[in-house]
């Protein structure tokens, strides 16, 4: 139950908050690695990066929990959505835990920046 409320908040926050920004990017790289830049949350165990173009679910790995304590610093809840630039590996293959079609192994960390205020204002569930 509490997997199925954290999926209804990710899905509900990127249908309320959708973003023109042209400045969120995807750029593929030589060496099998692709450079994502976007919106991430991280809450309850998930993990969401969503692009000017994609939405992605994030592998559990260590640097998932390295870019979650960097990105602490620029929030100020816990579903707070921070910018960030990674490198990583992007599949599509089936995973029993992230659902969503696109999922993304960060392998590197390039920049973590607060994000736009562009949520003021919106209503927050939890506490």
């Amino acid at each position: 139950m509490k997997k199925l409320g954290v999926l209804i908040l990710c899905i509900s926050l990127f249908v309320s908050c959708k973003n023109d920004n042209k400045s969120n990017e995807i750029i593929y790289q030589d060496d099998d690695l692709t450079l994502l830049k976007g919106e991430f949350v991280y809450y309850d165990g998930a993990a969401v990066l969503q692009t000017s173009t994609e939405i992605y679910g994030v592998f559990l790995t260590d640097k998932l929990e390295e870019l979650n304590k960097q990105a602490e610093a620029f929030k100020n809840h816990k579903t707070d959505m921070v910018t960030i630039e990674i490198r990583g590996k992007v599949t599509q293959e089936k995973d029993e835990k992230i659902l969503w079609e696109n999922k993304v192994e960060i392998l590197k960390i390039i920049s973590v920046k607060p994000a736009n205020n562009q949520n003021e204002g919106l209503i927050k569930l939890g506490s």
